[in-house]
């Protein structure tokens, strides 16, 4: 009997940052996550809501300190590009379906005038119903279990925000008919169904065929990395790919504090000054220049919310000295 080689273990290892990622085709947000990790073999890590398996592009990976700041990206309006094949429905909105339903496709009249005026139809406040190949929970149970069982159960439709919306008539490679669709919306919103409703609108029906996250809170995906660059890259170059804890924080207001006031901050205690109201506001030390946590400030007073431990800003600190 052949004896098996002893598991590696992996020297795990304190990492503070975030890491955004180009997520691969076929690869759940988690595994991804997972592969990362340990490439970096850092201690702590999370990822800022998931990106389907059928879908790639940018995922933001908040690792140490960062994972404390991950629900402000999860808050975070989303743009995506897609493109839904025209004349075709499916049982989940997507390529991996059964399909449904064939209709032939009148180019004839998907007219500009028509495309823009189902564009203007679904920007701006709308509702849609959940789709029943999704990870939402009733009773306990995610729809796509049901789903699965090939039971239907009903969905209370729910509010979403299409902040900005293009659609474009082009064909596909096997010369059918498309729409393609640039979205940017609110947290909560489904694409795949966002697709239905639009060829549905259009008359002949549709679904994704193709689905890309290309912006998440104005982390966009031309500064992502992808696995197969970080599979290449020596360790320290993959520690350089990592973004500092403060760029999940680009939309608040930054208050620098003297080591004073700092000390009493990060012991929980609201500091006193001559700050507008602000309901998002990012704090730093000033000597050394180190990030403490995110707080709120009213009536001139400014309250912690998340804070840093300070074993979190020093490991921060020497890295950030180790790396220049």
């Amino acid at each position: 009997m052949t004896e098996r080689a002893p598991r590696i273990r992996v020297q795990r290892r304190p990492v503070h940052g975030v890491l955004l990622l180009d997520k691969p085709l076929g690869l759940s947000s988690n595994d991804a996550l997972q592969k990362v990790k340990w490439l970096l073999r850092a201690e702590k890590a999370g990822h800022t809501g998931t990106l389907d398996p059928l879908a790639s592009g940018v995922l933001p990976l908040c690792f140490g300190a960062a994972t404390k700041f991950s629900q402000l990206q999860l808050e975070a309006p989303k743009t995506y590009e897609a493109v839904a094949l025209l004349g075709v429905t499916t049982s989940t909105g997507d390529a991996e379906g059964e399909v449904l339903q064939r209709r032939p496709v009148d180019l004839a009249a998907l007219t500009q005038e028509r495309i823009a005026q189902v564009q203007q139809q679904f920007t701006g406040p709308i509702r849609q119903v959940p789709p029943m190949h999704s990870a939402l929970k009733k009773d306990g149970k995610a729809l796509y279990e049901y789903a699965r069982a090939g039971i239907e159960v009903e969905r209370p439709a729910r509010d979403v925000v299409i902040h900005a919306l293009k659609l474009t008539l082009e064909q596909t490679d096997q010369a059918q008919a498309a729409i393609r669709m640039i979205v940017t919306c609110s947290k909560g919103t489904y694409i795949r169904t966002l697709g239905e409703d639009v060829g549905a609108a259009l008359g002949p029906g549709a679904h994704l065929v193709f689905l890309r996250r290309i912006d998440t809170g104005g982390l966009g995906v031309e500064r992502c990395v992808t696995l197969a660059q970080l599979e290449a890259m020596e360790e320290a170059e993959r520690m350089r790919c990592l973004e500092p804890v403060q760029s999940l924080l680009a939309g608040h207001t930054t208050v620098t504090l003297d080591s004073d006031n700092a000390g009493r901050f990060l012991s929980g205690m609201r500091r006193r000054g001559p700050w507008p109201d602000a309901a998002a506001v990012a704090v730093f030390g000033d000597k050394p220049r180190a990030l403490l946590g995110v707080g709120h400030t009213v009536g001139g007073e400014l309250v912690p919310d998340r804070l840093l431990s300070p074993l979190e800003i020093q490991q921060i600190l020497e890295s950030t000295h180790a790396a220049g």
